[in-house]
């Protein structure tokens, strides 16, 4: 078990292939400080089902050799500016998907299956350029092709959450893809912001949103861990922060400016006041 989010991070391998939640399901931002800070290497980050900032990070810290998912972006805050550069310059393999795609590849997995069907991609483009999907002929009616999309095990899932207790679970409310990846990964790490006396699984209101500890493989206490994402009823989006961080990280001096004010620097990491000119 963990107790600090950079003792987490040294659970995570080079070479990790790491699922992460898009910006609006809480990923664990202080981890990925932490990973940037241990200087991590040949991270694979699948994206379920997009990628936002922590990817950008991460890539631009050079600590990611690949990238599935089906967007990679900072929403409102435009396109992720070292994810942009990286591809533009050969230096990442991409490999596109499709939001349904990455769920069903989870979905496969958590029901311990080799593959599941899909039918809305059909007819795209992607298709053709997925070597690893498969179109075959549904065995229960003539004429009629499917898509098979093989189960994706990830080596890690991490993210962040409201709530642990002292039973090793973790609330994760209405963010059932938090579940999904938990359920799909080997491992399973999760910070969160406050810890709860007892076990949740024995509240009714609370048991439905909760990620057993079964597949918690480790957690450790973040407060603010999301930051500058947000954490539903405890606090927003830095909305600020963010489009100074995609300000900064147009060049590579801005990004390296970014690194050292946020990442590097203790006393500025998660404080949402303290956004540089």
């Amino acid at each position: 078990m963990a107790e600090r989010p950079d003792e987490l991070a040294a659970l995570i391998g080079d070479g990790a292939l790491v699922a992460m939640p898009p910006d609006y399901s809480m990923p664990a931002m202080e981890v990925i400080r932490c990973l940037i800070r241990k200087k991590s290497k040949g991270l694979r980050l699948l994206g379920v089902p997009v990628l936002g900032l922590g990817a950008d990070l991460l890539i631009g810290a050079g600590c990611v050799a690949e990238v599935e998912s089906s967007a990679v972006s900072l929403g409102e805050a435009g396109l992720a500016p070292r994810f942009t550069d990286a591809v533009e310059k050969n230096l990442l393999k991409v490999t596109d998907a499709t939001c349904p795609a990455i769920h069903t590849a989870l979905q496969a997995t958590e029901k311990g299956v080799p593959f599941m069907p899909l039918r809305g991609v059909l007819g795209s483009d992607l298709v053709g350029n997925r070597n690893d999907w498969k179109v075959a002929e549904n065995p229960f009616s003539e004429n009629d092709k499917i898509l098979l999309i093989p189960a994706i095990s990830p080596d890690i899932a991490l993210f962040h959450a409201r709530w642990a207790d002292e039973a090793g679970n973790v609330w994760v409310g209405r963010r059932r893809e938090l579940a999904t990846i938990a359920h799909a990964a080997v491992k399973t790490f999760v910070t969160y912001e406050e810890l709860r006396k007892g076990d949740m699984l024995e509240d009714e209101l609370l048991a439905p949103g909760v990620v057993s500890s079964i597949y918690v493989s480790a957690t450790a206490q973040a407060q603010r861990g999301a930051w500058p994402l947000g954490v539903a009823d405890l606090y927003g989006i830095d909305d600020a922060h963010l489009a100074l961080y995609a300000r900064l990280a147009k060049t590579r001096e801005g990004f390296q400016r970014y690194l050292d004010d946020f990442v590097f620097t203790p006393k500025k990491n998660s404080s949402p006041a303290s956004s540089p000119a």
